[in-house]
């Protein structure tokens, strides 16, 4: 068999020879459609048998089952549910062949020779059982971590999007020299490697988090799946300009097609104006505001009720994701149908800072203590007070009106106690704290 794209990684150290300008473009792009079909899964109640088909025709992969016979496997202690969207910087499709010309061309991202099978994308949805508010935590793709779950190998530190790739590439490597075909079915097994290996990684990272359900999504589910719901309203803080993701926005709200969308969310720097910097962290941030920005006008403008709306998205996203063979769509659009209200609110996990591989990498330095803090007080939050006793509501009525209403504002159920609270315009200067959803939020 001639050697296909799905044959020339052997792993992220490979990935790194690539150009640095090549290697971003797909940095924050796949997370969106994940997102965006979590969203999509709630139209289900909506859509009748389209939402059967759905289910029924998404590409399924059993790694969580097996996951669960494993030693280490980490148990579900509560009704919660977790889910894990992987976002990889692959041009190929799920079978790892080439796109369609004319997709490349619209891209501007190169051709199936360029990226690999990092997971630059990382992001936890927690759905709580009581209805109460949702909290997506998104994961810096270059935090420096322990790899686990790599087939043949101990653990060993690396950048924590570079699991998938690791995995990957030792399963197919594996395969290929005890005589397997360099097929479908050993790239659909390396794929799976690389799945095992990804979410064993972040379990850990987390502190042991117990993962319920994965979505993995690629280049062609961002843009077909923005193309299906263009135009998309957006709103950025400062006109900026970028020529190597094609960004060109104006200051506030406006309108965005797909090709724009991608730019959006991919955008690492501003050329127009170097004293406007950028990083991974405020892509992150853009990321979080499109998923919002997007579960939002499609409520508002009620596509969740079009019948024929809803058929091109949840369309471009069954076609192009993978999810675990034990996720039920409609299930989930039972439990997930107050996230399109704004029941939710992202966060991004702390760094410590930047720093340098031994081999050289650019790397974010991490805490693990401070990262697992983090993440038990955004999936566990702390209850509300207790309501004010006759004292308490005493002194309440010697405070001055304003101040008494600040002081009995409730806290955000998906925030870490710590962390400063979203601004009341809904703009976001920097990645620090928590977006909420429901409305359209201006970032950086």
């Amino acid at each position: 068999m001639n050697d296909g794209p799905h044959t020339r990684s052997q792993g992220p150290r490979h990935m790194r020879r690539k150009s640095r300008r090549k290697s971003i473009i797909l940095i924050s792009a796949t997370a969106v459609a994940a997102a965006v079909a979590l969203a999509a899964a709630t139209a289900v109640t909506y859509v009748g048998a389209t939402a059967v088909a759905v289910n029924n025709n998404v590409h399924r992969s059993d790694v969580l089952k097996d996951m669960k016979t494993l030693p280490a496997a980490v148990p579900k202690l509560g009704q919660d549910t977790n889910i894990l969207i992987m976002g990889l910087d692959t041009r190929v499709d799920e079978k790892g062949k080439p796109l369609p010309p004319e997709m490349y061309d619209a891209l501007h991202a190169g051709d199936e020779n360029i990226g690999g099978y990092n997971s630059n994308v990382l992001m936890l949805i927690h759905i709580p059982a009581d209805g109460s508010k949702a909290a997506g935590i998104s994961i810096p793709r270059d935090d420096y971590v322990q790899v686990d779950g790599i087939p043949g190998s101990g653990p060993f530190k690396a950048k924590i999007k570079e699991a998938y790739g690791y995995g990957f590439a030792a399963e197919k490597t594996s395969l290929i020299n005890a005589g397997k075909p360099d097929d479908d079915t050993t790239y659909q097994a390396a794929r799976d490697a690389g799945r095992k290996a990804e979410i064993a990684t972040v379990t850990k990272f987390l502190g042991s988090v117990h993962i319920d359900h994965f979505l993995e999504v690629t280049m062609a589910a961002f843009y077909e799946t923005a193309q299906a719901i263009a135009p998309i309203t957006v709103c950025v803080n400062k006109a900026t300009q970028d020529t190597f993701s094609g960004a060109d926005f104006k200051a506030g709200m406006q309108q965005i097609n797909a090709k724009q969308a991608m730019a959006f969310v991919r955008q690492r720097r501003d050329t127009s104006d170097p004293t406007y910097l950028f990083s991974d962290l405020d892509r992150e941030r853009r990321q979080q505001a499109f998923i919002v920005s997007v579960s939002h006008q499609l409520k508002d403008a009620g596509t969740f009720t079009d019948i024929g709306k809803m058929q091109g998205v949840l369309d471009a996203v069954s076609k192009n994701i993978v999810v675990d063979s034990e996720l039920n769509l409609i299930q989930l659009a039972q439990q997930a149908t107050s996230l399109t209200g704004g029941n939710i609110s992202f966060s991004t996990l702390p760094i410590t800072g930047f720093g340098t591989s031994p081999d050289g990498a650019s790397i974010n330095t991490v805490d693990i203590n401070q990262v697992q803090a983090t993440v038990k007080e955004l999936l566990t939050p702390v209850p509300p007070a207790p309501a004010p006793t006759t004292t308490a509501t005493a002194t309440a009525a010697a405070t001055p009106p304003a101040a008494a209403a600040a002081s009995a504002a409730p806290t955000s159920g998906g925030a870490a106690p710590a962390a400063p609270s979203a601004p009341a315009s809904n703009v976001y200067a920097d990645s620090t704290g928590a977006l909420q959803g429901g409305a359209i939020p201006c970032v950086k």
